[in-house]
């Protein structure tokens, strides 16, 4: 099942942003930052996001026994084009944890924050993932995403990371 996120979500999506990016990141990221992620101070982070008024968008998916999975996005940080004038979204974030992955939820929540982005006005959208997230980058591809060359992104402590792009140039091609 996949819904809107409220404040009251803010300690279930630390507790499935940390673990996914332990389970994630693990050896394409330094084990010492893994290592120190808070959850408090991320619910803290969500709950801001939450309560604050904006055009950002955050869907979470559960099962019965909580969350597993969300997905943020808004406007595109390259864009210079607003959402509303028909400018291109992007999702910020999109996370499962591994236990649920292979149900179809990371494509649900794909499509369902595409689907919420083109309602604001978005024409395309774009995602960038570790270039070495090589489980990522087939699951986007098969989702219709076409790869944009590498770019070199500062990462945890400083260290420089690659990143790829992926972007629809019709977000329509991804919500049906």
């Amino acid at each position: 099942m996949v819904f809107p996120a409220g404040p009251s979500d803010a300690e279930e999506l630390a507790r499935v942003h940390v673990a996914s990016w332990r389970e994630t990141y693990r050896g394409l990221l330094p084990d010492a930052f893994l290592a120190r992620m808070s959850e408090p101070g991320f619910a803290r982070r969500f709950r801001r996001q939450l309560t604050a008024p904006g055009d950002s968008v955050t869907l979470v998916a559960a099962h019965r026994y909580g969350l597993v999975g969300y997905a943020q996005g808004g406007a595109s940080r390259r864009s210079p084009v607003r959402l509303d004038q028909g400018g291109e979204a992007e999702i910020a974030t999109l996370y499962v944890l591994r236990e649920a992955q292979g149900e179809g939820l990371g494509k649900q929540l794909m499509i369902e924050t595409a689907r919420a982005l083109a309602a604001q006005g978005a024409v395309s959208l774009m995602i960038s993932v570790l270039r070495d997230n090589i489980r990522a980058r087939g699951f986007y591809e098969h989702l219709g995403g076409r790869a944009e060359p590498a770019r070199q992104e500062p990462g945890p402590g400083g260290r420089l990371l690659y990143e790829v792009a992926y972007g629809w140039a019709d977000i329509a091609s991804l919500t049906g």
